[in-house]
């Protein structure tokens, strides 16, 4: 099969649209559809529903994804295993980023690696974490950096990973806020300020008030901590937000519950890195463990 109408295939299914399809390739509407005839006539069977609005996939189409993915898979991992490996490290990486991280651990990383690779051009994206998994998936990034998650199921491989304590905070001028310790049953009197359900951090803390039959007063829940924690500092409610971001703004607080996360560097199982990903991950690993000592 050519590889050009698969990858089209591939990217018709994934942008759920023609025209965005052929904007990512850089093709005309036209030359995308045309591709798509052409694996359609070579397999002898149609992939793509046409006949609604949105893209659906045929029972044909379904059977073939995994593999057409499989196959780019090795085609890329084909050009990775050939690529020159003399010392010069270049070319583009495209990898992902979450707020979190971009904000408080990127800049150190792009720093370094600059300097050292001057040759590589990164494109950066920026989301939330479960977004990441989603894009990691349709392979529009080698490498995405973000909070590691229990289900984020057996398709990545973690290749840097890094403890992340949390604290739980309240503002300078709370109720609580004249105390070191709080039990989780003072918290929860007051509205909590939780990034969304789906998060580790939320079900990591959701679960400490279950276990302690507690309500979870979830209020105004947001994914971007830097929002959290000023609507923590104004009084809003309570919180529970990385050590590394607290400042006078906040006040910590002592519940005899330690929390935390995990973050760090997943990829695509059975999609090799390039030179410039695992360049990457070696200064990732320096950084971080510099960091620690």
């Amino acid at each position: 099969m050519d590889s050009n109408s698969l990858r089209a295939f591939l990217t018709i299914v994934d942008q759920g649209s023609f025209s965005e399809a052929a904007e990512v390739l850089h093709l005309t509407q036209p030359a995308i559809s045309k591709r798509l005839a052409a694996l359609e006539n070579q397999l002898g069977t149609k992939l793509i529903d046409r006949s609604h609005r949105e893209i659906r996939l045929t029972d044909a189409g379904t059977r073939l994804l995994p593999h057409a993915r499989k196959i780019l898979d090795e085609i890329h991992n084909a050009r990775v295993a050939l690529s020159a490996d003399d010392g010069e490290i270049s070319g583009e990486l495209e990898i992902i980023a979450s707020h979190h991280i971009g904000l408080h651990h990127l800049p150190n990383w792009l720093r370094r690696f600059s300097r050292d690779y001057p040759e590589v051009r990164l494109n950066l994206q920026f989301m939330e974490s479960d977004a990441a998994y989603a894009q990691m998936l349709k392979r529009n990034a080698e490498l995405a950096f973000v909070t590691l998650s229990d289900s984020m199921g057996s398709q990545f491989v973690v290749y840097e990973q890094w403890s992340d304590p949390m604290a739980f905070v309240v503002g300078q001028d709370h109720e609580l806020s004249g105390k070191v310790c709080a039990s989780l049953e003072d918290l929860a009197h007051y509205p909590a300020l939780l990034p969304d359900t789906t998060t580790a951090t939320y079900r990591t803390v959701s679960r400490l008030f279950l276990e302690a039959n507690l309500p979870l007063n979830q209020q105004i829940p947001t994914n971007y901590l830097e929002t959290l924690k000023m609507m923590t500092s104004v009084g809003l409610g309570w919180s529970v937000l990385p050590v590394s971001m607290l400042d006078e703004s906040v006040h910590q607080l002592e519940t005899g519950y330690p929390v935390n996360r995990m973050l760090g560097g997943v990829g695509l199982a059975g999609r090799q890195l390039s030179q410039a990903a695992r360049a990457l991950l070696k200064v990732v690993r320096k950084e971080e463990t510099d960091k620690s000592t």
